[in-house]
Order: C-alpha cells, then sequence, then structure tokens
C-alpha cells in the first residue's frame, strides 16, 4: 500500500513537472516576439531561478564537498547542456525535428538502465517508450519543413543525451539514506548552469527596458516582468523540484516517458493562450503519447534505490542528457 501510494505521488509529481515545464513556452514566447533574443530568454530563466534557489545552496553547502561530481553534471548537463544543445540545433534544423529528436531521451534512458545498469526492462516501457516518441513526430509535425542537416541533427541528439543526464542524475541516490537532497542538487545545478549560460548567452548585451514594457500574449498586452517570474517560479524552479521527486519515486525510465507529456501540454496551452492552430495529426498525436505514458508507468518496475552507476556514488554516465512546444514554440522545456 505504501509503495501504491509512493508511486501515485511521483505520477503525480511527474505530470505537474510535466505541465509547468510545458507552459513555459507560451510565456517566453511573448518575450522573444517583443525583442528578447532567444538565448537571453534562457539566461534569464535560469539565472533569475539560481537566485531564487540561493539560500538553499547555502543551506546545503555541504554537498559541494560530498558530491561535486553530482553537482557538476546536474549543471552542465541538466541545465546548461540542454539549453546550449537545442537552441543550436534550432538555428540549423526545424524546432518540430529538433524537439522530436530530443525526446529519444527517453529511449537513451530504457539503454542506459538495461545497458549499462544491466537493469530488466518491461515490454510496457519499452512500447510505451514507442508509442510515445511516434506520438510526438505527430505532435510536433515533423514532416513540415524537413532538412538534412547534420550538424543540427548531432546537435539535437546532443540535447537528448542531455537530458538523458536529468533524469539518471535525478535518480542519483534513489531513496537511500545517504541520497542527496533533491533541492540542494538542483540549487547548485542552476548555479552551475546560470555560470556556463552566462558565457554562451552574453546578457550584457541584452535590452534590459524590454522587461519594463509589455509583450503580446494571444491579443493580450501582458506585463514582461509577470511573464518572466512564470519563467522562473514556475516553469524552473516548481519544474525542477517535481520533476527530480519523481524521478525519485518513480525510476528515470518511467519518468522519461511522462515527460513527453510536455510536448502536448505545450501544444495546448500555445493553441489556448496565443490562439495557434492545432492539427488533426496533433490532436491524434497527443493522444498517442498519453496511451504511451499510460502504459509504460502502470507496469515498468521501480529500479532498486543505490548509486546510479557502478562504480561508487560520484559515478557519472559516459553519455547522459528540456521540449518545447512544436512550431515556433523554441522556449519551453528544459531547453527553453
Amino acid at each position: 500500500m505504501q509503495a501504491s501510494q509512493g508511486r501515485s505521488a511521483g505520477l503525480g509529481l511527474a505530470l505537474g513537472s510535466a505541465f509547468a515545464f510545458g507552459g513555459s513556452g507560451v510565456a517566453a514566447k511573448p518575450l522573444i516576439e517583443a525583442g528578447l533574443d532567444p538565448l537571453h530568454v534562457v539566461w534569464l530563466r535560469v539565472a533569475g531561478a539560481a537566485l531564487v534557489m540561493l539560500p538553499l545552496a547555502w543551506r546545503h553547502r555541504g554537498l559541494l564537498r560530498r558530491r561535486p561530481a553530482l553537482l557538476a553534471g546536474f549543471g552542465l548537463l541538466a541545465v546548461a547542456g540542454v539549453q546550449a544543445c537545442y537552441f543550436a540545433a534550432i538555428s540549423r534544423i526545424p524546432v518540430g525535428v529538433a524537439l522530436l529528436i530530443e525526446y529519444l531521451a527517453p529511449a537513451l534512458v530504457l539503454g542506459w538502465v538495461r545497458f549499462v545498469q544491466r537493469r530488466p526492462v518491461t515490454r510496457a516501457a519499452a512500447a510505451g517508450v514507442v508509442l510515445a516518441v511516434a506520438g510526438l513526430a505527430c505532435v510536433v509535425e515533423v514532416w513540415a519543413g524537413l532538412r538534412f542537416d547534420v550538424l543540427g541533427l548531432l546537435l539535437a541528439l546532443g540535447a537528448a543525451c542531455c537530458q538523458v543526464g536529468y533524469f539518471v542524475l535525478s535518480d542519483q541516490g534513489g531513496d537511500s539514506d545517504d541520497a542527496p537532497d533533491p533541492l540542494g542538487v538542483i540549487a547548485y545545478g542552476l548555479l552551475i548552469g546560470a555560470v556556463v549560460l552566462t558565457v554562451v548567452a552574453r546578457p550584457w548585451g541584452m535590452d534590459w527596458s524590454l522587461l519594463a514594457g509589455t509583450a503580446g500574449m494571444g491579443g493580450t498586452e501582458v506585463p514582461a516582468a509577470m511573464l518572466l517570474a512564470w519563467i522562473v517560479l514556475v516553469a524552473t524552479v516548481l519544474a525542477y523540484v517535481t520533476g527530480v521527486v519523481s524521478v525519485r519515486r518513480l525510476s528515470p525510465q518511467v519518468a522519461g516517458v511522462v515527460a513527453c507529456l510536455e510536448a502536448v501540454i505545450a501544444t495546448v496551452l500555445a493553441w489556448v493562450l496565443l490562439r495557434e492552430h492545432l492539427s488533426a495529426p496533433q490532436i491524434f498525436g497527443g493522444a498517442v503519447v498519453l496511451f504511451g505514458a499510460f502504459i509504460a508507468q502502470s507496469q515498468a518496475p521501480r529500479p532498486p534505490s543505490g548509486p546510479v552507476a557502478a562504480g561508487g556514488p560520484e559515478a557519472l554516465p559516459a553519455a547522459a542528457g528540456d521540449g518545447t512546444a512544436p512550431g515556433e514554440l523554441s522556449a519551453g522545456h528544459r531547453a527553453p
């Protein structure tokens, strides 16, 4: 009974995280259309969240001594790596294509669990991944504007690998007594990510006056500062906290499939709030993603607690890994 309740709570947290991450695009797009560079929006998101989490970073400062590799991996992969690779990818290939490749992460997580951790993977989990990826192809309408660019595809695959890092590193320690506090891991991950993204985004060239104005959302003018507050507090802080805790309660492979719902949520919110058209294939794809996530989470087992990889609690994945809405929503998920 207790395990069942924990799993239900984990699923609820995963769905909450998917909603929070998926809702970042509809808030970020108006800011981008108002004149902010997408990379500057990413930097504002991560730096703002890091500032909010700064007191928790101080409270858990012992993690710097006990788990430096975990903190560095989370910051470089789960925060900065996803963002940088994704935005570099969409500069060369369509957003929908980059998003679909990034969401190959659940399949890569299964590969990590099966062949690196040597843990069993149920057929239901594998089938759920296949269905979720197929549904995502419809949600993002991957066939629209497809063109072949090797570097762009490799960058999108890099974003997928970094997203794997988010799920695998979030499971570090599981439910064991010595597991690092997830709030401390997230706080330092955001701080490290903000430092890295500062070098990439160069925010000193940003037009800060835009944040004092308004941005159009579906024909309504909304204060830019309010949109930024949503991105920082809900789409980043709340999203990462609920996401990391859900991974520990479910498992990386199950949480990874449920996270595919982010693209569906982003699409629906874009339809409602931004008046963006939702086609029949997108509606069908959303239903397929939902079904794939359901069968995966309903039967995939929770792996035993312990270090993520053999070789000690500090071991990091050799190749490890955020989603946006389709079309122009280039500011969603862990890659806002």
